[in-house]
């Protein structure tokens, strides 16, 4: 079993290195060779996964006798081996979409090898045992999406939202360091089973436990997209759009809401750090929700929705409940995996045209697409009995019974998310076509239309499958049970029921707002912030290096010194006349010198 258990991690990572090192110029070998790596991980972690006891064993790796232990060392509780499961399912239906999707990319073998690399860096995460391995993965899955997202690196937009994701999540993952080095200090173990017998020096200090938590918390709001570091994410879907889906559905931005379980027992040690958790995401909850409504790029209304959903996830993990947290992520996967790919297919059609308002009528030429995007709507959206349902409303039951104010921002969420995603349905599948690429639109290749047809399916029954059994442990109160449900379904109708009155028909958005549209400014702000303390600055040293230091302190001295040899040299110019003439002017000096002074 041993053996099962490392090829889960270092299938993909074998994958990577041969595609790199051997196979780099025949690109349909790399796919090939990227393809079978992530199965063989798959079928290894549905083996690790049916085996109920497993013996983990741990290689010694850094041993400095009583100062630190980091061993290379598994976790495989039902959590991990849950999350194995779906990061290597969805990665691998990911994988084979790419094969149609990237068939003619002139990149493909680079695209393939850095996606068995991403691949084996997130599953590195779910298997660690330790803080330190993780952060390891955790920065390896970082390059990873830097470098995905910036695959057509040729394009200026592409190269800056990889440079912008990159920073943006190196903040986050500063504040996660130093949490990390503080936990390590109290304890004296970075091993999570070797911390939890030692979890009393954390606690003794409440504020001392709230800024550890706090700061291992930032590691997850740069990672998992949460305000105020959400910035990143929209952007990142200048890559293709097959990385937009595994960035976003179950691998990159899960990974924060997977640590903050993971790490559950720090986490929920401390009340007031799990309020300020709660709230933040609540406030990206609403806040996404609010801006993708008035966007107009199909990739990034999904982008934020994800901001959003991620948003309900660190919100449950806020109010004490990872099963609630988890039991979201996995549906989420599945719908918003689908979702992406459903765009994925739509952009292949349109020649990668990503403006809605250049879409239309394309529910007649790409029924499969329609139907299963359609699925993958209504799952996003709440509808019963789609997975979506389920976790969303174990979500707003646990609102209901320990946050009445959030309740309310979530339900009010609830409703803008099905008010949005049936804007994007309506004006993309219904009506007439607005473009010429949308008229004569034709169904994508079979190969990318297979992982749709399961990615439906699972968005379809993943809600009330083992799925729920496993994970969806949430305790809930008799009213709430019956009381939130029909809040939550009335919140869906509205707002489906108002998009399909405003925008159906319509050949351009009815109203604008422009604080939506700017996305509440944030970019602008960052940017003004940035000139402030970092441009402006820059410029003033720049100034007074070039025109203070450089021209009077180093060329005036200079200046100065090379004058002067010039005057000299006029002294030393080899005739006897000039000399003689020289001495005649000193003596008239002298004497002038000597009588009038």
């Amino acid at each position: 079993m041993s053996v099962i258990q490392w090829l889960v991690l270092l299938a993909p990572l074998a994958g990577a290195a041969i595609i790199a090192l051997v196979t780099r110029r025949t690109h349909s070998l790399s796919a090939f060779i990227s393809v079978v790596t992530v199965l063989i991980s798959f079928v290894c972690s549905c083996i690790v996964f049916a085996k109920p006891e497993i013996s983990v064993t741990e290689i010694p790796w850094i041993e400095i006798h009583g100062f630190l232990r980091v061993p290379i060392g598994f976790t495989l509780d039902s959590l991990s081996k849950t999350m194995l499961v779906l990061v290597s399912g969805v990665g691998a239906l990911i994988h084979i979409y790419s094969l149609g999707y990237m068939r003619d990319d002139p990149g493909n073998s680079r695209y393939f090898a850095s996606l068995s690399l991403f691949m084996f860096s997130m599953l590195g995460i779910v298997l660690a045992n330790n803080f330190v391995m993780m952060f390891i993965f955790w920065e390896l899955v970082g390059l990873c999406s830097y470098l995905l997202i910036g695959h057509w690196f040729e394009r200026d937009s592409a190269a800056a939202a990889a440079k912008k994701a990159f920073i943006t999540n190196r903040i986050g993952d500063f504040g996660f360091m130093l949490g990390i080095l503080m936990v390590w200090g109290a304890t004296g173990s970075v091993v999570f089973d070797d911390i939890i017998p030692q979890l009393w020096r954390v606690t003794s200090n409440p504020t001392f436990l709230t800024i550890c938590v706090l700061l291992i918390f930032c590691g997850a709001v740069g990672k998992s997209a949460q305000f105020p570091l959400h910035v990143w994410l929209p952007d990142a879907m200048e890559g293709p759009t097959p990385i937009s889906a595994l960035i976003h559905a179950a691998t990159m931005v899960a990974a924060g809401v997977y640590m903050l379980v993971r790490v559950g027992f720090l986490v929920q040690a401390s009340p007031d750090a799990l309020g300020v958790i709660a709230w933040i995401g609540t406030i990206t909850a609403v806040m996404a929700a609010l801006i993708a409504t008035q966007q107009d790029d199909i990739k990034r209304i999904l982008a934020y929705s994800t901001l959003s959903q991620l948003g309900y996830m660190i919100m449950a993990v806020g109010l004490a409940s990872g099963e609630a947290a988890m039991f979201h992520l996995f549906t989420h996967a599945f719908f918003k995996a689908l979702l992406f790919l459903g765009a994925g297919s739509v952009l292949v059609a349109l020649h990668h045209e990503q403006d809605i308002w250049k879409m239309g009528g394309q529910g007649r030429n790409l029924f499969l697409t329609f139907i299963t995007f359609g699925v993958g709507m209504l799952a996003l959206i709440g509808c019963p009995p789609f997975a979506g349902f389920f976790s969303k409303d174990a979500i707003l039951s646990l609102a209901y019974n320990r946050n009445p104010t959030i309740f309310a921002l979530a339900l009010l969420t609830a409703f803008l998310t099905a008010f949005y995603m049936m804007r994007l349905f309506v004006v993309v599948f219904f009506g007439k076509p607005r473009s010429s690429v949308a008229r004569t639109s034709r169904e994508a290749p079979t190969s990318m239309l297979i992982p749709l047809v399961v990615l439906a399916v699972l968005a379809l029954i993943g809600g009330f499958n083992f799925f729920a059994r496993h994970f969806l442990t949430v305790p809930h109160e008799r009213d709430a049970a019956q009381f939130v449900p029909g809040l939550a379904l009335v919140a869906m109708l509205l707002g489906a029921t108002g998009a399909i009155f405003l925008y159906r028909g319509r050949e351009s958005d009815p109203f604008s707002l422009a604080i939506l549209r700017k996305k509440f400014y944030f970019d602008e702000f960052y940017r003004a912030l940035i000139n402030a303390t970092q441009e402006l600055p820059a410029r003033i040293s720049a100034f007074i290096d070039r025109w203070v230091i450089d021209a009077t302190a180093v060329r005036g001295t200079s200046g100065a010194t090379w004058s002067l040899g010039a005057l000299l040299r006029l002294m030393q110019v080899g005739n006897l006349q000039a000399y003689a003439f020289i001495f005649g002017l000193g003596i008239v000096w002298i004497i002038y010198f000597a009588l009038f002074r």
